[in-house]
């Protein structure tokens, strides 16, 4: 059952603990009525509330009476219309971050003689928003993922769809659906009278197009339920091309064992690391031949099927390239180098190309540094800073790309939008014109529940359960 929204509400709105700053907010009917009772502002006092949003600097008294009143210095920012993020009249006090004085003032503002004023539930300020309209139901879940967000990925993801991201498309395929919805039932209602508003041809048309739309945002949705946390980043290479020591380096500890002789490296050697919030699975494997031995089942060709396993959960491949050994020529050593890299480009892994152990190149191996991204050495630290930010660069610019939904929309809306995109394939799939215009309007329904513009109590509670007390 939603609670009511005709009352006044109350919360502490900043994180638990002492900080240099506390907020408390209000929102319902009475919010100016409390603000008058206990603040006292320095500016302006003749024009106090005032008609629109405004700061205001001044103080709250704190303490009732038989107790010691002090006015605490605060900043009060009210919205004492309806312009406001719940929709209503509201307040936010901002103070000193110091959890008795902020309970104390909540306590005090509860107690107040104005009737119906009580502590927020979770998630209440932004549900009254959400029925106000001042915001849809993915955009309310878009507020839960900011503030979830354990990454820049998964922060800007959240804002994306706070901003839009995801209501806009959904927001424009609905209002193609309901256009073409109403061209439909104008020709139905001029049936006899031999006038026709869309063809057939037409209607195909636009419901192809609404199809490709919708399942666009549904892979987006898909990727963002099958996506885990941690990237994975595969670091491969010809035998004795560095990966191990590159390993050990961003990892900053000796989790692989590394040698000048080639080949140490014969199973799968994993590291997990953290640059820039970005959670990264560094995966280092045996080295690739150019060629692969004919015959039985080797040593060396189970280490091949070993690397192979790993890329198709890698995000990114880093492509290790070192100098030849002595008396190979470094074209040569190319020449075997791109052979042994075909199967991550067939594999379609992206690949960032990097000249490892670049301290060891001689005048006479430009060609190395010509045919990489990068040159990085592990015992100069020449490229390392720059090779860090670019993991994060090409991580996080994938990720972006990849979806714009947050997970906890994403798995509220596949069921829904996998119905609606059923229902587009039978509308166009069904001559009849009466037939077309039921399957669109079941199409409107499910894309209704998708924003919240058709919801149920029990949807509400999964949703807005979720938050924490004060949002």
């Amino acid at each position: 059952m939603l609670p009511a929204t005709d009352d006044t509400i109350a919360a502490v709105a900043s994180p638990h603990g002492g900080a240099a700053r506390g907020i408390i907010r209000i929102s319902g009917p009475d919010t100016v009525t409390l603000c008058q009772h206990f603040f006292t502002p320095c500016d302006s006092p003749g024009d106090w509330p005032g008609r629109s949003a405004r700061r205001h600097t001044g103080t709250w008294r704190i303490g009732t009476a038989g107790d010691l009143s002090r006015q605490l210095p605060v900043n009060l920012h009210l919205w004492p219309n309806h312009n406001s993020y719940t929709g209503q009249p509201s307040a936010e006090i901002h103070m000193v971050g110091s959890p008795p004085v902020l309970q104390k003032l909540l306590e005090e503002l509860l107690a107040h003689e104005t009737p119906g004023v009580r502590v927020a539930r979770p998630g209440e300020f932004t549900l009254r928003s959400f029925l106000a309209g001042r915001i849809d139901l993915v955009q309310a879940e878009a507020v839960l993922g900011v503030i979830e967000a354990e990454d820049h990925v998964g922060l800007e993801v959240a804002l994306r769809q706070l901003a839009g991201g995801l209501s806009g498309p959904l927001g424009q395929l609905r209002s193609q659906l309901v256009d073409l919805l109403s061209d439909l039932e104008a020709g139905l209602d001029f049936a006899d009278e031999d006038i026709e508003f869309i063809s057939a041809h037409q209607r195909t048309d636009r419901l192809e197009a609404l199809a490709q739309a919708l399942a666009t945002i549904r892979q987006q949705a898909g990727q963002r339920m099958t996506s885990g946390g941690r990237h994975q980043v595969v670091l491969a290479g010809l035998p004795n091309a560095g990966k191990s020591t590159l390993l050990n380096a961003l990892s900053n500890q000796a989790t692989a064992i590394t040698s000048p002789r080639a080949g140490t490296t014969r199973d799968v050697v994993t590291a997990d690391i953290t640059l820039d919030g970005l959670e990264i699975r560094l995966v280092d494997t045996a080295g690739w031949e150019a060629e692969t031995r004919p015959g039985q089942p080797s040593i060396d060709q189970l280490a091949r099927q070993k690397r192979l396993d790993q890329l198709a959960p890698a995000a990114l491949a880093v492509w290790c390239v070192s100098a030849p050994e002595a008396g190979i020529p470094v074209s040569a050593h190319l020449a075997n180098d791109r052979r042994a890299r075909q199967e991550i480009l067939q594999a379609g892994t992206p690949l960032l190309v990097l000249h490892s152990r670049c301290d060891l190149a001689s005048g006479d191996h430009n060609e190395l540094a010509i045919e990489a991204d990068l040159s990085v050495s592990t015992v100069t630290s020449q490229g390392m800073t720059a090779l860090r930010d670019t993991l994060v660069t090409r991580l996080g610019n994938d990720n972006l790309s990849g979806t714009s939904v947050v997970g906890s929309t994403a798995a509220r809306t596949s069921e829904a939008l996998r119905r609606t995109e059923l229902r587009l394939a039978a509308a166009a799939a069904v001559p009849d014109e009466l037939l077309v215009a039921v399957e669109i309007r079941e199409a409107l329904d499910q894309l209704g529940a998708v924003m919240g513009t058709v919801y149920t109590d029990e949807i509400l509670d999964q949703v807005f359960s979720k938050f924490c007390i004060g949002k």
